[in-house]
């Protein structure tokens, strides 16, 4: 645990009045939608509400305790031209891909993997006593990288470091920086800020956000207010919902009588065209079916 008592005096000096509070634009109620070869899931990006979020092109939930709505996984799938981040809350999923990585990532782990030029892999959920339950968001490639060799991080939970403040908000830093604590995964071109918030009840969390990123939180428990903590229809918002937030400083969420926990995710937009077909994000149709030749020609993975 790392001790936050500077940022608790001091956050975000938020107290200077140049400073601007990033306000709800608008929350988006999760879909259901069912993936792979039969798996339920909640999507709030990559819907006819919300197409992306640049850079941003997917977000899915995963959350149940009926095996009947995930055991059967998904078997081997191309990907190509983007980075798919999958974040577990409780559960196993085995997976392994067409450059010779194979394991279990469960409670508290992250896969971060970058397809680049082209990737095959598998992500098959394990029957288990308690719930699965986890995320799974696609972050876009620039055109400069979407056909750079394919990467994998497997990060375990304890090398996820977490931020404890002396007001009890808990944040587990999985990219960007929080309180000079760096997140265990690096070297991303969109320059993520991927954050676990944790609130106790009557707690106020505040955060700095890079002004021109954009920003959204997956709320998945409790609620929270947003924003100014002037508790509006705009600003008050429960769970299951992804709230996307307008340009500004920083962060604030004040939790009401009950704890809330939440993902804040930002990243640098890369402001190019998105053409996309499936597990396939390029910037022109001419690519996408390039990579659909590719796989059919068998010669989409490139070592």
């Amino acid at each position: 645990m790392v001790s936050g008592f500077e940022s608790l005096i001091h956050p975000i000096e938020e107290t200077d009045m140049n400073k601007q509070p990033r306000k709800v634009v608008k929350t988006i109620e999760p879909q259901t939608v069912m993936e792979g070869a039969g798996v339920r899931l909640r999507r709030s990006i990559a819907t006819a509400t919300l197409d992306h979020l640049d850079p941003f092109l997917l977000f899915d939930h995963f959350g149940s305790d009926n095996p009947a709505d995930y055991i059967k996984g998904f078997p081997m799938h191309p990907h190509r031209g983007i980075e798919t981040v999958t974040y577990m809350i409780s559960g196993h999923v085995n997976h392994k891909d067409s450059i010779g990585n194979s394991g279990s990532i469960s409670a508290g782990d992250i896969q971060w993997m970058t397809a680049g030029g082209g990737i095959m892999h598998e992500e098959m959920p394990q029957p288990a006593q308690e719930a699965l339950i986890g995320f799974q968001l696609w972050v876009n490639l620039p055109a400069s990288l979407k056909m750079t060799t394919p990467r994998y991080q497997d990060i375990t939970s304890n090398q996820i470091p977490e931020v404890s403040r002396e007001n009890g908000v808990k944040i587990r830093v999985i990219a960007g920086e929080v309180d000079g604590v760096r997140g265990a995964v690096s070297e991303i071109y969109a320059d993520p800020s991927y954050l676990d918030v944790s609130i106790p009840a009557d707690g106020t969390f505040s955060h700095p956000v890079e002004k021109g990123h954009t920003a959204f939180a997956y709320m998945f428990e409790g609620s929270g207010i947003y924003g100014s903590g002037q508790n509006t229809a705009e600003s008050s918002v429960s769970q299951p919902r992804l709230v996307v937030l307008g340009d500004g400083d920083y962060i604030k969420v004040d939790a009401a009588n009950e704890p809330v926990r939440f993902l804040l995710v930002s990243g640098k937009p890369l402001n190019e065209p998105i053409a996309r077909y499936g597990p396939f994000v390029m910037n022109t149709q001419e690519e996408i079916q390039q990579a659909l030749d590719d796989l059919r020609n068998g010669t989409f993975v490139r070592n």
